[in-house]
């Protein structure tokens, strides 16, 4: 497993994974980093796994993995958290991991994706205090 770039750089890794993809998954994966971070200002990014931008406090809170069709969002304990409006449409057999497939020209619901990722950040923080 590769260690994950510091902060900084992998602000500036992410920033150029949005540009190099230069199409709506680009577009896409900006909107989220922004939802996310509007969620949580204190959010830290990471690069991990040799390429996959990772938004984390106290903890994984999610990735965000860019595929031909699809821009995938998976939150590492999504199994555990609410989710009331269903954002949830992939890797729902798991009994931890949750995922959103975002596909061309779909919108999500900005105020429960951040609501999603304000609760990913409440159940990490529950953990750290145990």
């Amino acid at each position: 497993m590769s260690k994950p770039a510091p902060q900084a750089d992998a602000g500036r890794l992410i920033d150029a994974r949005i540009a190099d993809l230069g199409d709506w998954r680009g577009e896409t994966l900006a909107r989220i980093r922004a939802l996310i971070k509007e969620a949580l200002p204190a959010v830290t990014e990471e690069w991990k796994w040799r390429g996959v931008p990772v938004w984390s406090k106290d903890g994984i809170l999610c990735t965000g993995e860019s595929y031909k069709a699809v821009v995938k969002l998976t939150f590492a304990r999504g199994a555990a958290l609410p989710d009331p409006k269903g954002l949830f449409n992939a890797s729902l057999e798991g009994s931890t991991r949750r995922a959103i497939d975002i596909r061309e020209g779909e919108t999500l619901n900005a105020a429960a994706f951040k609501a999603l990722v304000r609760a990913a950040a409440a159940l990490n923080g529950s953990k750290k205090m145990k």
